[in-house]
């Protein structure tokens, strides 16, 4: 089980609107009038102005070339329309209603301006432009453009200031408008694109996983494929592959076999189906134990049966270890009557199997090993995983291995079984059934494909082996394991033979 804290920045965006107050824009004012129209306090030099005003920090670009009579008159009527029209500004009512009045000194001191600017004439030829640029001290940066906000409405978000427009959701590209937004680092994101890019989505319904009443994302995970998946899918009837043990997902459909059990669509493709499709198989491993000096001189009979009918046989034993809760594989030592797979099922309606024929075969014990029982519909890696641990039983029983504990027996099984798998993986599963077609590219890809499909197999069912918590099939492998890393095979197996333990 694994938890995961989600986290949502609710940090509210402060929305803001700066408008000059009175005092100021009127003190910009006059300062503004008296220092527009009394030329007498500026210097003009080399056809530049210059000037300070206040708290803001001004130059101009004024060209020096002289003019006629006729345009000083117009910039003289020019300086009465600004005047007049800054008077009749300040005297105008505000947006609460209220008039831009002040005090009597303060209407002496705009009269004073004004009579200045009257007197000037034709004395001095004014700045025919302008101000074009203006930049207060403290001015605010917009930290999205990098431009002054100035007045207006803004944003306060993440320590800093923003034009409405200019804070955006780093997915989407959109302004983020609401008062609670999230964040990854130091991106912000609106809720309902963080949540699709981060929150975890189960692999089984496809839905986001919700959260537990700690306010914690609680979610299932497969320890090997790494699949996600609600916690509420292990009590609700959620179909597993029997092979690979990953959960059907809602818009895939798994096979149904006879038995109950289901089958993922991969593990599908290189299962084995029949007797007959498994004799390959058996004989190739019966030739890696011979490669290993371990040859079984009797003909033990392999049948590939049902799950009913391996459980039936599995009672009829008096002895045997079982690996509960599903036996996929039984070395036979009695005499029984076995019903077996003779012909591979199709897949027909529903994606259930249909069409399989099954025979009873009589099975007459002539050694100490009277058959090899296999679960049918498995993949080949882990049928043949199987066959190498019930191989292993037939050689021990045959060669005068007598009772030996669960966890030795099955134990030194186990290590026979990861060995093979081992060598079909590290070959690269070459051992696939050689396809006859010379077909197209897009065969060859599917053929790629699977193969690396199956590899990925091989190491989930080693994994398994591994991983096995029981006391005989678990901790009794990785006793083994050890045991043949230290001293080998063979010398493993001697001292099983003379002490019935593994060496230490």
């Amino acid at each position: 089980m694994r938890s995961t804290k989600m986290k949502h920045i609710v940090q509210p965006c402060i929305f803001g609107h700066i408008v000059p107050s009175y005092a100021h824009k009127k003190s910009r004012m006059m300062k503004w009038l008296s220092k527009l129209f009394k030329g007498s306090s500026h210097k003009v030099s080399d056809g530049h102005y210059s000037g300070a005003f206040g708290d803001d920090n001004v130059i101009w670009h004024v060209p020096s070339n002289s003019m006629d009579g006729q345009l000083r008159n117009e910039d003289e009527e020019l300086d009465h329309a600004i005047a007049l029209s800054l008077s009749e500004e300040l005297t105008k009512p505000d947006a609460s209603g209220s008039s831009l009045q002040e005090p009597e000194e303060n209407d002496e001191e705009l009269a004073r301006a004004l009579e200045a600017s009257l007197k000037m004439g034709s004395q001095q030829n004014p700045p025919s432009q302008p101000p074009p640029y203006s930049y207060p001290r403290g001015y605010r940066i917009c930290a999205g453009c990098n431009h002054e906000i100035g007045y207006g409405r803004f944003l306060s978000c993440m320590g800093t200031l923003w034009h409405p427009d200019c804070f955006c959701c780093v997915a989407c590209g959109l302004p983020i408008r609401e008062h609670e937004f999230s964040m990854s680092g130091n991106d912000p994101y609106h809720k309902s694109c963080y949540k699709e890019l981060h929150h975890p989505k189960c692999d089984v319904c496809h839905q986001f996983i919700p959260t537990n009443r700690a306010g914690l994302i609680e979610y299932r995970a497969h320890p090997f494929w790494g699949q996600r998946y609600c916690p509420s899918h292990e009590h609700d009837e959620t179909p597993r592959c029997c092979s690979c043990e990953r959960m059907e997902p809602r818009d895939v459909q798994y096979i149904s076999l006879d038995d109950g059990r289901k089958l993922c669509l991969e593990c599908l493709d290189s299962s084995i189906m029949d007797t007959g499709e498994c004799q390959p198989l058996y004989h190739e491993i019966r030739d890696y134990y011979e490669g290993m000096i371990m040859k079984l001189d009797q003909q033990i009979p392999m049948l590939l049966v049902e799950r009913q009918a391996l459980n039936e046989a599995m009672e009829g034993e008096k002895d045997g270890h079982h690996h509960m809760p599903e036996t996929r594989g039984l070395c036979l030592s009695e005499e029984q009557t076995v019903s077996s797979i003779l012909r591979r099922p199709k897949i027909g309606a529903g994606n259930r199997i249909t069409g399989m024929r099954t025979g009873s075969q009589k099975l007459t014990r002539r050694c100490e090993v009277t058959a090899i029982l296999i679960l049918y519909g498995l993949p080949r890696l882990l049928t043949g995983s199987i066959l190498a641990h019930e191989l292993m039983h037939g050689w021990l029983r045959l060669n005068g291995f007598r009772n030996l504990s669960p966890a030795v027996e099955e134990g030194i099984c186990q290590v026979l079984s990861h060995m093979w798998l081992e060598s079909e993986v590290m070959a690269g599963s070459s051992s696939n059934v050689a396809s006859t077609s010379t077909g197209a590219s897009s065969s060859s890809s599917k053929k790629a494909n699977r193969s690396q499909f199956e590899k990925k197999l091989g190491e989930f069912f080693m994994h398994q082996i591994s991983a096995d918590t029981s006391p005989a099939y678990g901790e009794g492998f990785r006793l083994g394991n050890a045991a043949v890393v230290q001293y080998g095979l063979r010398r493993t197996l001697d001292h099983i033979r003379l002490t019935g333990n593994f060496p230490l």
